[in-house]
């Protein structure tokens, strides 16, 4: 078992939140109608992806709705189906479509991660939840030998300069979050921003297809410049995700 496992298994028992606890379980129980069949996840969600990713993806929390139902990052809902596409057509996912955790999807060359493993009511963690989940963002970042991080929206990249400056890979006053932006860190690393693919953020515009595809063609672009692409990456880690969901 190598660390990505007993990272996730310990994400999973992390009850350091009780509001956001008390929200999962009970959005678990009550379900939507939609989904009334579904036995909900209900826990904190776990990262997904390769554990040897040279791209991670930090993003928000678990939707309620979504990945607190299935257990699985972006999962179940529409930022997902946005997300999986991108990477499918990027060349790091195996299907466009993430449904649950036995539909398949697999992921090479990258993982997927949040600034909170629990869903948060409304969608807006307090100060402390951000900092109480802060320690397992830096776990990962120590187990994931990422060359490119991509934030996903303002927290996510708030969240991911902090941990950013902690290890010295940044130096002087941090730039602001911008959609498209892109900043070179130490030891050859890039920090690239972009909108969340929310559904607000997508369906009034704010995010279209176009921008999000270039958000991934600037990922891969980077990537290429560090040497690394998604099919050498797959043959250097053996491919494919860990056996969390």
């Amino acid at each position: 078992m190598n660390s990505w496992d007993p990272l996730n298994e310990a994400i999973i028992r992390c009850g350091k939140c009780p509001r956001l606890r008390e929200f999962c379980e009970r959005t678990a129980r009550e379900r939507r109608s939609a989904f009334a069949d579904w036995a909900y996840w209900g826990r904190p969600v776990p990262n997904f992806g390769d554990p040897q990713a040279q791209l991670l993806i930090v993003g928000l929390a678990p939707a309620a709705h979504g990945g607190n139902r299935t257990g699985r990052m972006f999962t179940g809902d529409r930022s997902g189906d946005w997300l999986y596409r991108a990477l499918l057509e990027s060349g790091f996912a195996s299907q466009p479509l993430s449904r649950c955790q036995e539909d398949g999807l697999r992921l090479t060359h990258c993982a997927v991660t949040a600034v909170l493993h629990c869903a948060p009511p409304a969608n807006k963690p307090t100060p402390s939840e951000i900092g109480n989940c802060r320690a397992w963002l830096r776990a990962t970042f120590d187990t994931v030998p990422a060359r490119v991080y991509l934030a996903l929206g303002r927290i996510a990249w708030q969240a991911v300069m902090g941990e950013l400056r902690d290890r010295g890979w940044i130096a002087g006053s941090p730039p602001s979050f911008h959609h498209g932006r892109t900043v070179a860190l130490a030891g050859g690393r890039w920090l690239v921003a972009s909108y969340h693919p929310s559904q607000q953020n997508t369906f009034t515009g704010r995010l279209t297809e176009s921008m999000w595809r270039d958000v991934f063609a600037a990922v891969s672009r980077l990537l290429e410049e560090t040497g690394v692409t998604p099919d050498e990456a797959a043959r250097r880690s053996g491919a494919g995700s860990s056996r969390f969901p």
